[in-house]
């Protein structure tokens, strides 16, 4: 990552980040373990690993990643927003990426 953290504050950036994916699993009422959310951590960091975001939008990005996961999702969309980012050229394409998800004319 590009972000300058020593090793242990990065590792405690990343635990804190899992558990806060495992707290919205949970409040949306489906439970994830803690190695399936290190997965999709994992799969959050190799999506972007071309272009070694920050930490916040690394989280932004797992979290995409969990809802498409816990709201079962069309597999075409999921695989098109994995084909979206690996396209993103800079860290601020993944930021307008995320939040055009949410915005009622980018459907």
């Amino acid at each position: 990552m590009s972000y300058s953290l020593d090793y242990n504050e990065d590792a405690a950036l990343i635990q804190a980040v899992q558990a806060n994916l495992q707290e919205i699993a949970l409040q949306l009422g489906q439970p994830q373990d803690a190695e399936a959310i290190a997965s999709l951590y994992q799969t959050a960091q190799s999506l972007v690993s071309h272009l070694s975001p920050d930490a916040l939008t690394l989280a932004r990005v797992a979290g995409v990643l969990l809802v498409y996961q816990l709201s079962d999702a069309d597999p075409n969309e999921v695989q098109w927003f994995k084909s979206e980012l690996h396209h993103c050229p800079d860290v601020e394409s993944i930021e307008e990426l995320i939040d055009s998800l949410s915005r009622p004319d980018s459907l």
